[in-house]
């Protein structure tokens, strides 16, 4: 009797733990990348000193409609998320950045289960594993923009469009839940949620003969009530502006979609994408490949249609910058798990010649230079570069993995290096390399000059309790001095509107055209911070 109890007891623990381990694993793995810091943060400028500056002046005013006083281009969905985490945490860096950490954990959640569906629990693993180390990825997990939490709520929609599928009982639920999400996405991130949403359209349009999404009511009611945030913003903008709020919005996105940025022309992403997203873009084509030879049943118009379909209307979308593509970068992730387990087969049936002992060795190469480069920059660069010298001798020692893996195995004889310690191989390298530059500041302290200026004791005892006039301060800077100056004066557009005695953020052009009697307490991206006397 005792011994059948504990064979219970056993099997449950069993079931428990294979139910419950990929979740702790990926946490395990994840939160140390999302953490990791120097101690120190700031802002990037220029979109997250925008969004967290818009937010703070909601916070400040207790207007969360519009306290800028004029119409605005975007809908409020990330100010509001901000405010509420200051409401909730106070200012700082870190309330900017819990609503993407957050939703960044959530996606990652979301991967393994819908790469569970339509792979395989051991791929939607891997796939989950894959996207936490791609660079562009984590960087904006760790940044205060709208972003990831537009793609968590297409990464939900997406699930619960498959989980629609596979409970015919509870469809009606699943389908509302999709439709929601993807109208929230408009609130999140206006009209950009429209593309990765005309991407979904060759898995519900070819596919409508099997799960007849689109004739489930339920989409459309979901889809209807997630907009009523968006519409009472609307309807209160329009009490104040009229039909320019409605105007704006438009007149916004037409313009992102007929102006080229930074000369970003037609092939920005067939090459900003493979090297935003390396290795892993190498192993999604060979997996998208892969998937073209041998189509997953049920899920190929999504699994294959979805980033082709999406990096198209990227690529026609005149304005091409590099975090517009971030919707691509789960897909990648999915394909290059398929690429890398159709290579760990292989390397485990242990052919001779083959594919993966030839990357083995490129990426030992690889390695090398990265080793050499690191002495380099450690014995002849200077103070200011001597991070990059850390990780580049780190990360080159780290991708000499998978030689070392491939020739214990295959020359020393060391047969209990499985495809495992072969896969562990590519992971750890990107993990190492993001961990280390989370770490040193690289991911999360930005522009550190600014926050150390304004937080000198001679200059916080100043800056805490008087009003801080801006004299014709704008671009970058601009953005950082709103958010860290913590008492604001009035904008003006000249020296001589400031009162005697005040203090001002002056700009550089401004600067060179002062003709009345000022003292320089201090110079920041050469921004004069002044006294007027």
């Amino acid at each position: 009797m005792l011994y059948r109890l504990h064979s219970w007891r056993t099997i449950w623990r069993q079931i428990y733990l294979s139910s419950v381990f990929p979740y702790v694993s990926l946490l395990i793995w994840t939160l140390p990348l999302l953490l990791f810091s120097s101690g120190q943060n700031s802002l990037m400028a220029h979109d997250e000193g925008l969004y967290a500056w818009r937010a703070r002046q909601m916070f400040d005013s207790g207007d969360w409609i519009a306290p800028w006083g004029n119409v605005h281009h975007k809908t409020p969905g990330p100010y509001w998320l901000i405010a509420i985490a200051y409401k909730l945490f106070g200012i700082s860096e870190n309330s900017v950045r819990i609503t993407s950490i957050i939703a960044g954990i959530f996606s990652l959640l979301l991967v393994y289960e819908i790469g569970k569906i339509i792979l395989s629990k051991k791929l939607g693993w891997l796939a989950a594993a894959i996207l936490s180390v791609e660079f562009l990825w984590l960087q904006y997990c760790r940044l205060g923009t709208p972003d990831v939490p537009m793609i968590f709520l297409i990464l939900l929609a997406i699930w619960s469009l498959i989980k629609a599928e596979l409970n015919f009982k509870y469809r009606y639920l699943w389908s509302f839940i999709a439709g929601l999400s993807l109208s929230l996405g408009f609130l999140v991130r206006s009209f950009m949620i429209f593309l990765p949403m005309m991407a979904l359209l060759p898995y519900l349009i070819g596919e409508h003969r099997r799960h007849r999404h689109l004739a489930n009511p339920m989409l459309y009611v979901g889809f209807a009530i997630g907009l009523i945030p968006t519409l009472g913003w609307l309807w209160f903008n329009w009490l104040r502006f009229g039909n320019a709020s409605f105007a704006e919005l438009f007149r916004f996105v037409f313009q992102l979609g007929t102006h080229e940025r930074g000369g970003n022309g037609i092939i920005f992403y067939f090459w900003n994408v493979p090297a935003k997203s390396f290795p892993w873009s190498l192993l999604s084509i060979l997996g998208l490949v892969l998937v073209f030879r041998h189509p997953i049943p049920r899920y190929h118009l999504l699994l294959a249609g979805f980033p082709l379909v999406l990096f198209a209307e990227l690529s026609i979308f005149s304005t091409r910058l590099s975090h517009y593509s971030l919707s691509l970068y789960p897909f990648i992730a999915f394909l290059a798990a398929v690429g890398l387990d159709w290579l760990s087969k292989i390397y485990q049936r242990g052919i001779t010649k083959n594919i993966p002992r030839n990357l083995s060795y490129a990426f030992g190469v690889l390695g090398v230079l990265l080793l050499l480069a690191g002495i380099g920059v450690f014995v002849w660069g200077d103070a200011k570069i001597r991070d990059y010298a850390i990780l580049g001798l780190i990360v080159g020692l780290s991708w000499l993995i998978l030689p070392a893996v491939w020739i214990a195995r295959y020359h020393l004889g060391m047969k209990f290096f499985t495809a495992r310690y072969w896969v562990a191989g590519w992971l750890i390298p990107c993990w190492l390399a993001l961990a280390i530059a989370g770490n040193l500041g690289l991911l999360g302290n930005y522009n550190s000059d600014v926050k150390t200026f304004i937080q000198k004791p001679a200059i916080a005892s100043i800056v805490q309790t008087h009003p801080i006039y801006f004299v014709q301060v704008g671009g970058k800077t601009a953005v950082l001095l709103n958010f860290y100056t913590p008492v604001h004066g009035k904008k003006v557009d000249s020296i001589s509107q400031v009162p005697v005695l005040s203090y001002a953020w002056v700009s550089p052009e401004e600067a060179a055209k002062l003709s009345i009697p000022y003292r320089v307490l201090g110079t920041v991206q050469k921004h004069l911070l002044i006294q007027v006397m």
